[in-house]
């Protein structure tokens, strides 16, 4: 009831400790707080909090225009629903190294296992998106050692995200992944790999986890968890298919009740109340207090 059952201590240790198994670790991307609830009772190793969803939630593009303030709330929502690890997008860090260490502070008390900062110049774009720009090796490394420095919790992971496979090749996202490392990043995340081969070559040049993003519609196939297994991905993220699934079905229903004038011909497909409220924990709330639950129907 309310909340999760265990500490963000707990919970970063078993994130550590699922990158470390030989085991792919796969994290959909929780766009809402009940969302989370899903995915832990579906059996998921945690989940996945997107910067491109969180913007999208507020009607904005994925270019850089959410604040901490805004990205800090909506983990914390999120990462307290659930016993499972959640793995933050924050951006470049919303500024310098200074800003960067604040960054870390503000999601680590909202209870997240791990977050990751990326190496794009501001404003940002979409990693799958063409007309990317990164910084120098220089700027991305100082990023990284500030977000190791700040961290109080040694638990919590601090994994980079490269963007530069798109701007200057596979040769160059190899350099700066080692870099990137050599920081003292926890894992690396490079983005908008073309092949299996690619991550592959990732793999096989550092020496601690790496991700791999299959999102829809971008630069990489969507390969499958014992493809990307099997080249050595240690962890799999899926940032924005559930709000497209969502966003799809509500674009769908609003067809139909303009063209019925009702819903009934949407009802079969719709989560039943009692099915709510029984991802919502309804009745514990009832044991707490007997007066507050009413509801018997389906």
């Amino acid at each position: 009831m309310l909340s999760t059952t265990t500490t963000p201590t707990e919970r970063r240790k078993a994130f550590r400790e699922g990158l470390r198994s030989d085991r792919l670790q796969v994290f959909p991307g929780a766009f809402t707080p009940l969302s989370i609830r899903l995915i832990q009772e579906r059996g998921f190793d945690g989940a996945y909090i997107s910067g491109a969803v969180m913007a999208a939630e507020l009607g904005l593009p994925d270019i850089g225009l959410t604040t901490l303030t805004e990205v800090a709330q909506r983990a914390h929502q999120i990462s307290r629903m659930s016993d499972l690890p959640t793995l933050v997008d924050a951006d470049t860090g919303f500024g310098e190294p200074m800003n960067v260490a604040r960054t870390v502070h503000e999601l680590e008390d909202a209870g997240v296992a791990g977050l990751h900062l990326e190496d794009q110049v501001n404003p940002k774009r979409c990693g799958h998106l063409d007309g990317k720009a990164v910084v120098d090796a220089d700027t991305a490394i100082k990023r990284i050692r500030a977000a190791v420095d700040a961290r109080r919790d040694p638990e919590l992971v601090i994994m980079a995200r490269t963007d530069i496979r798109g701007v200057e090749g596979m040769d160059a996202a190899i350099d700066r992944a080692k870099a990137l490392q050599d920081a003292g990043a926890d894992a690396i995340f490079p983005e908008a790999m073309g092949t299996l081969e690619e991550f592959a070559a990732m793999r096989a040049a550092i020496d601690v986890p790496i991700l791999a993003n299959m999102t829809e519609f971008g630069k990489s196939a969507l390969f499958t968890h014992a493809q990307l297994a099997d080249v050595g991905v240690n962890m799999v993220i899926h940032p924005v298919s559930l709000l497209r699934v969502a966003f799809g079905a509500i674009e769908r229903a609003l067809d139909t009740l303009q063209s019925d004038g009702t819903l009934d011909a949407e009802v079969a497909g719709m989560q039943t109340r009692g099915r709510l409220y029984e991802l919502l924990d309804y009745e514990a709330y009832n044991a707490f207090d007997a007066g507050i639950f009413t509801y018997t129907g389906r």
